[in-house]
């Protein structure tokens, strides 16, 4: 009995864990700065001291004094002591000189080889150091290429940013990058785990009668809530992990298209609906405080687009996506906020009036998005009809005019 209480402890703690896990997809990553500055990329010269190998080690000369003979004493000399000290003085000379000679020779040698030794030693720094000068030239050119807006760069390092952060397991971590320099903003294609991230029991009991663990079913509502919290944490992670680095001036806003790859209950059908979509400026998000936000509040926040049942992968379709990169679009604003049943469109700002524009076109069941000021070759606000028999890609411009300029242009 005890041990099947323990096993159903144990199964309801780490289905606890995982639940503590999902709901701080986004706090847990925030202690950790994201993204590195170029410079941690160049590299010193690690050059180890020169080893002699005890080539710098002179052995001394030899000696003349522990070759030379004892001299006879007198009374040696008078019994041919003499003679016998002159020959061993001889030899002693001939000794002496071959050690001296051998010793000579060994210092050349030595010498020789030392020499051999600090040359290749030598080529060994220089070649390091061209390899560190080479290596660093081409840190320097990357950072030059990603601060001058070349896409490539910009994509491979945004990539290195988000690849090198931790998600919990069970998440897929794949991604797809566009950059834009003209613009200024990256378009992130992110792929969302399915529903299944979210454990389908809430706990665990063990039935004594039975011998049996029985688990407790997690309310639909709470998943439904826990995979929505888990999909707008992901959004404002991802989102903040590419504009909390490096970036400032090359990155200005960043669009973010949330999938989830899966299977069509009802087909059987690979499908890939995008569940939130949203795009946000550096100076906007950089005034959140995203340690003490409401995901889900926040992307409403930043006018997110999220589909309202994303359990039950309803789509939304993306702010910006792939097929109409070719275009910059600004975050919509609702034009009709502060007026009364009779605008005077005169009295509108050119904003006001674009924007107004777009929410007539959504009026008629289109989603649509207002271009930036500049740079959309006289394009006011793009919209798509999703009707599989007329739709297609709207190209608005939008134009006003009062009765006096219609009388000059006209008459």
């Amino acid at each position: 009995m005890q041990q099947g209480e323990a096993e159903a402890a144990s199964r309801t703690a780490r289905v606890e864990l995982r639940v503590a896990e999902l709901l701080t997809v986004l706090v847990s990553a925030l202690d950790t700065a994201p993204g590195f500055p170029f410079a941690v990329l160049r590299q010193a010269a690690e050059i180890a001291p020169f080893d002699a190998g005890g080539l710098d080690h002179v052995a001394s000369p030899p000696q003349w004094p522990d070759f030379e003979p004892q001299a006879p004493s007198a009374v040696g000399r008078v019994f041919g002591g003499a003679n016998r000290y002159e020959k061993a003085m001889a030899q002693a000379r001939e000794a002496f000189a071959a050690a001296s000679a051998e010793h000579a020779a060994a210092e050349r040698d030595r010498i020789a080889r030392l020499a051999a030794r600090q040359q290749e030693y030598a080529q060994l720094v220089a070649a390091e150091q061209d390899r560190v000068r080479d290596h660093n030239a081409g840190v320097d050119d990357l950072a030059a290429a990603f601060n001058a807006g070349e896409p490539e760069v910009v994509v491979a390092y945004m990539a290195e940013v988000l690849q090198s952060t931790v998600y919990p397991d069970g998440f897929p971590h794949r991604y797809r990058l566009l950059y834009r320099p003209d613009s200024k903003d990256l378009v992130i294609d992110y792929e969302l785990p399915a529903t299944d991230i979210v454990p389908e029991h809430r706990a665990y009991r063990y039935v004594k009668k039975s011998g049996e663990i029985i688990p407790a079913a997690r309310p639909v509502r709470e998943r439904r809530d826990l995979y929505r919290s888990v999909v707008a944490q992901i959004a404002l992670r991802t989102m903040w992990e590419v504009l909390d680095g490096e970036g400032t001036g090359v990155v200005d806003t960043v669009v973010f298209n949330g999938h989830v790859s899966t299977v069509d209950r009802a087909t059987g059908q690979a499908i890939r609906p995008c569940l939130v979509s949203v795009s946000a400026t550096r100076e906007v998000f950089g005034q959140l405080v995203l340690a003490q936000v409401d995901p889900t509040e926040c992307l409403r926040r930043l006018n997110a687009l999220v589909s309202p049942h994303p359990y039950d992968l309803e789509p939304v379709r993306p702010v910006v996506d792939f097929d109409l990169s070719s275009y910059r679009f600004v975050e919509g604003m609702d034009a009709l906020a502060d007026l009364d049943g009779r605008p005077n469109l005169l009295d509108m700002s050119p904003t006001e009036f674009e924007h107004l524009v777009r929410q007539l076109f959504e009026a008629m069941g289109m989603n649509s998005w207002v271009t930036q000021a500049s740079r959309d070759d006289g394009v006011d606000a793009v919209a798509t009809n999703i009707d599989p028999i007329v739709g297609g890609l709207c190209v608005i411009q939008a134009k006003r005019y009062s009765n006096e300029l219609f009388q000059s242009r006209f008459s």
